[in-house]
């Protein structure tokens, strides 16, 4: 038996891959800029962190190009893309959120609700995309809004933050229920979230 060679895996890496990592490594990167807002308070890394948002669909949306232009994709591929945009458009957006305030036990449910719609419809897609193909090479038309939409939700908090809305200034202020704080603005991802996983066909272009 043939023994692999060392790091082979990333040798099969088709350049596509490559602008997928770099969605990934974006989507990190904002995680990190909230947790550096976590610890000094200082609002400009939640800048840094919705900046880093848009860029990760930058890549997204070449990753798909590259791949089409060389004609190279592979099972590998998409599943390395719907993990890419797990972390950038899922975790990260929801991590953004909460450096923002939406810290209360009932924002905490729905934004822990947000990431599993967005890994939810992630799975689904990747589950139907040969059905849905019918036989062809392209998917015809997602079902349920795609996970980037969460991009919108990402540049309403750069607003927010760029007008000082955060923490107890956030828009919306905060409702008590039960002892527990929900922050009206949070219900934002409940609806993106509820998008993602409902049977609207959207054509994919």
């Amino acid at each position: 038996m043939t023994r692999p060679k060392p790091f082979s895996m990333i040798r099969e890496f088709h350049l596509a891959d490559w602008f997928t990592l770099a969605n990934a490594f974006a989507g990190m990167g904002a995680l990190f800029a909230v947790m550096s807002f976590l610890q000094t308070g200082d609002v400009k890394h939640i800048y840094y962190a919705c900046a880093l948002i848009p860029l990760a669909f930058v890549f997204d949306v070449l990753d798909g190009s590259v791949a089409r232009w060389r004609q190279q994709s592979s099972i590998m591929g998409r599943e390395l893309d719907s993990l890419a945009d797990v972390i950038s458009f899922g975790v990260a957006p929801a991590a953004i959120a909460y450096g923002c305030g939406m810290q209360g036990l009932y924002d905490r449910i729905v934004l822990v609700f947000f990431v599993a719609c967005g890994v939810s419809r992630l799975a689904r897609f990747n589950v139907t995309a040969e059905a849905l193909s019918q036989g062809g090479d392209k998917v015809k038309y997602f079902e349920g809004t795609p996970i980037p939409t969460s991009l919108v939700l990402v540049l309403i908090l750069w607003v927010a933050a760029a007008q000082g809305a955060v923490g107890e200034q956030l828009w919306g202020g905060r409702v008590e229920i039960a002892g527990f704080y929900l922050h009206p603005l949070v219900l934002m991802f409940a609806l993106s979230g509820s998008l993602m996983i409902s049977r609207i066909r959207i054509p994919k272009p």
